[in-house]
């Protein structure tokens, strides 16, 4: 039990530095935005992202809210012959359907529901939401 209370705790911590550093970026993304007069996408806080028809004490929706699903960002993809891909090994490079500095596809379970960039904070990647996908969409690719 005190592992799982370890545990908690380190992942708050780790919650707790992320967002510091997050929040660190973003005002030193403002103040190069005063200096250059470039304009820099605004960050979206989770509160708003939920939808008010669904409040989250809702009981249905509260069963559900603790399930884990895989989060994963694909860089792209390619098709390659079987024949191709036993001759692979350390130093091959694969080319892709992406080209570089296009946005990362962020997936849920598979399904498409963001685009974003790769950031650094604190020695580890991130990514920053670029472009969230409707609910509506996201519905209407399933079909």
């Amino acid at each position: 039990m005190s592992d799982e209370n370890n545990q908690d705790v380190d992942q708050q911590a780790m919650a707790d530095e992320w967002a510091a550093a997050m929040e660190q970026q973003l005002t030193s993304e403002t103040d190069a935005e005063g200096a250059s007069g470039a304009d820099v996408g605004e960050s979206v806080e989770l509160d708003e992202l939920r939808d008010d028809a669904n409040p989250v004490d809702d009981p249905k929706l509260d069963v559900i809210l603790d399930i884990p699903v895989t989060l994963s960002m694909e860089v792209g993809e390619t098709d390659i012959a079987i024949r191709n891909l036993l001759q692979l090994n350390q130093g091959s490079v694969i080319e892709l359907n992406r080209v570089a500095g296009e946005p990362l596809d962020v997936k849920v379970n598979g399904t498409l529901i963001a685009h974003g960039e790769v950031v650094v904070v604190n020695d580890r990647y991130g990514i920053r939401l670029t472009d969230v996908i409707s609910p509506q969409e996201r519905i209407k690719r399933l079909k």
